[in-house]
């Protein structure tokens, strides 16, 4: 088994991301929206305006769907088949590449066409913020903004945890960005009971944002974008964004697309003004499809990486893991053996 398992989780990985691309996300009874009312019943039940709340409250909710992936994982330990079906509906309940590109595309069709109350309508699809006022530039740039870290959030960081942790791997992440979405914004409400759950959604993206900005750097040229420009903004402007995570995507997409991001931001109870990122005139409606071609292209890289993992330097690290562990056991075996004959 130590042999299929992660073959196993490869093909699992392969099998979720195209029922993704083939199907999307189903209109009704998706697992995520059944999560998050759980999570909200569960918030309803334990909330105080406290971090240690809060941080029960995540580690409740999180923790579940780990210890649901891991009792998965071990009853599959003999049945790579039946392992291989869960990851690869896991993948597909935690993967959003289809819908992401599908509302940038929507999105694009709407502002050529010149119809804003139905392009501001369609914004709430992708983003929190208050459209009312915004025009097509501003619309523009809310889209590729949200695609860009969504290329992260839903597709890059769902197949690296995959890749690494198997079915608790997609389900914990799901999870953790599930619960950012929900409590980890800044309100009066969530401002210390949603830290925890902020914090660890940023945790567990670090590697992943970065992964998505050198990603887009890289595939640039499929949407006729500039890889050095690509390179030069990323490098510059990744770090100016107020998330640790968000700007590594954005910074890079603004260099791809060869546009400017940033600026001001209105929410329905609050606003803020972020450094722009990028050189160049703002977004307009033909810079979504590009950006909605970066983003398909970020993602069949990742699944390759992802896939590849499991079978590779997942192998290598496991055997380093039992190597370890068992000379641990032997070294304490024979230290209890010598001190029993004393």
């Amino acid at each position: 088994m130590r042999r299929t398992a992660p073959v196993a989780n490869a093909v699992g990985l392969l099998a979720g991301y195209a029922l993704d691309r083939l199907i999307g996300d189903p209109r009704r009874w998706h697992p995520v929206a059944g999560f998050g009312q759980a999570a909200g019943a569960l918030e309803r039940r334990l909330y105080r305006p406290d971090r240690t709340a809060g941080t029960a409250f995540t580690a409740l909710a999180v923790g579940g769907p780990v210890v649901l992936g891991a009792v998965a994982t071990a009853a599959t330990r003999h049945r790579p088949v039946t392992r291989a079906v869960l990851v690869a509906a896991g993948t597909w309940a935690v993967l959003g590449g289809r819908t992401l590109r599908h509302e940038a595309t929507v999105m694009g069709r709407t502002l050529r066409a010149g119809d804003l109350p139905a392009a501001r309508r369609r914004l709430g699809h992708l983003c929190g913020r208050d459209p009312s006022m915004l025009d097509e530039p501003e619309l523009a740039r809310a889209t590729v903004e949200s695609v860009a870290e969504n290329t992260s959030d839903a597709v890059v960081a769902p197949l690296v945890w995959g890749a690494v942790a198997g079915l608790s791997g997609l389900l914990g992440y799901r999870a953790a960005n599930t619960l950012d979405a929900m409590v980890g914004h800044r309100s009066a409400r969530y401002e210390r009971f949603g830290t925890p759950a902020a914090r660890l959604d940023d945790l567990l993206n670090l590697v992943p944002s970065r992964l998505t900005g050198l990603l887009t750097v890289a595939v640039a040229p499929v949407a006729n974008g500039d890889r050095e420009r690509a390179w030069r903004v990323w490098r510059r402007d990744r770090n100016d964004h107020p998330s640790p995570n968000a700007g590594q995507c954005e910074a890079a997409m603004a260099g791809a697309l060869g546009v400017r991001l940033g600026g001001r931001n209105v929410y329905f109870s609050r606003s803020e003004v972020r450094p722009f990122l990028g050189d160049g005139p703002r977004p307009e409606a033909r810079h979504l499809k590009r950006a909605a071609r970066i983003s398909d292209a970020v993602g069949l890289a990742t699944l390759g990486l992802a896939a590849a993992y499991p079978v590779t330097v997942g192998r290598l690290v496991a055997a380093v893991g039992r190597r370890g562990l068992g000379g641990a056991a032997r070294r304490g075996f024979g230290a209890a053996g010598r001190g029993s004959g004393r």
